[in-house]
């Protein structure tokens, strides 16, 4: 396993990360791809004994079943202090007022469930899990900062929002001496490049860390062309995985798709080691969220660590690109309800 410092922080992470969206309860998860505890277990036992110290989940996720489970596993699998545990808080736990959003009232109680659900005294990353537009950014970073203070966080991260957002969020907290952003997550793969148009800037600027969602494009790019879009995370998103990864660039991401097929095939490996070969080149990119439901696909993700692509591989993943409608900002609850109602159950990554 190789292991990167995330971002300018002195923190040590592997260079692949798991992500637990994919582990929830029956009942509670998503009702075609959640991993439910027997099941999710085995999984991140592997991880671990692969060397991967980087797990990353979500209140929201499945209703806080995933931090449950992931949890209960790391406590009995893992040594706390050799792993980097991230979560993240803002979208809804329970209905009525204060029931989501990035109040300090909701920070502050958020934490704490995240916490006990996670059997844990602290939280290495904690993220806010989109912008809260109807919370003054000032009174969210406070908030933040205090929970650093207080012992419960060792650092804060962010995730997709627009470039000048979060702009303007590293210079408040700079300007009030708060705990800064490390990290941001966001959604950034072959498929997907509108990131490189100026939240990546800004990131290698400010020497902050990505941490990488959907780095296999939802399943695409892990397989042939006919079969792309027939994994169950895609099927199920329907809609939402039609806004990320439009229709109208279909001659453009076959091309992509096609690309990847051949070089695994030169090199002898996966498709899902050549798409995270390429993310790995890119000089901003901590670590890929691999949101693997089973072994083969964790061991795929470890592999590509070793692939080395040529320049010219690389020129033929690029060049077929095309730019798209970005998704990434999107945040606002209107939006997001209406993108819901069109997708029942569909969760947000």
């Amino acid at each position: 396993m190789q292991y990167r410092k995330l971002g300018t922080t002195g923190l040590d992470v592997s260079a692949i990360a798991i992500g637990a969206m994919t582990y929830g309860e029956p009942g509670r998860g998503h009702p075609v791809w959640s991993k439910g505890e027997q099941e999710a277990r085995p999984l991140i036992k592997h991880a671990l004994d692969a060397g991967i110290n980087f797990f990353d989940t979500a209140n929201m996720y499945s209703n806080g079943s995933s931090e449950e489970i992931l949890g209960r596993a790391l406590k009995d699998f893992a040594n706390r202090d050799d792993v980097v545990i991230a979560t993240k808080v803002r979208h809804p736990m329970r209905p009525g007022p204060n029931g989501r959003g990035l109040s300090r009232k909701a920070v502050m109680t958020e934490i704490d469930h995240s916490l006990e659900r996670l059997g844990t005294d602290y939280v290495d990353l904690y993220q806010i899990h989109r912008n809260d537009h109807a919370t003054p950014l000032e009174e969210t970073l406070e908030a933040l900062n205090d929970l650093v203070k207080a012992g419960k966080v060792r650092y804060l991260g962010a995730s997709s929002m627009f470039a000048w957002e979060f702009a303007k969020a590293l210079q408040l907290q700079k300007q009030h001496g708060w705990a800064r952003f490390v990290s941001m997550q966001d959604h950034y793969n072959l498929l997907a490049r509108e990131e490189e148009r100026e939240m990546i800037p800004l990131c290698l600027d400010e020497g902050v860390g990505t941490i990488i969602w959907s780095p296999l494009a939802r399943g695409r790019l892990s397989r042939a062309w006919d079969d792309a879009r027939s994994t169950a995370r895609s099927t199920s998103d329907g809609d939402y995985a039609d806004l990320l990864y439009s229709a109208a660039e279909e001659d453009s991401n076959r091309a992509i798709i096609d690309a990847v097929g051949d070089i695994a095939a030169a090199h002898g490996v996966s498709r899902a080691g050549v798409a995270l070969a390429w993310l790995r080149r890119q000089p901003v990119v901590t670590a890929p969220l691999v949101g693997a439901n089973s072994t083969r696909q964790i061991d795929d993700a470890v592999a590509s660590l070793d692939v080395e692509l040529t320049d010219a591989e690389v020129t033929s993943l690029i060049a077929p690109y095309t730019p798209r409608y970005d998704f990434q900002g999107v945040s606002d609850e209107a939006t997001m309800d209406a993108i819901r109602a069109r997708v029942p159950g569909m969760a947000l990554r």
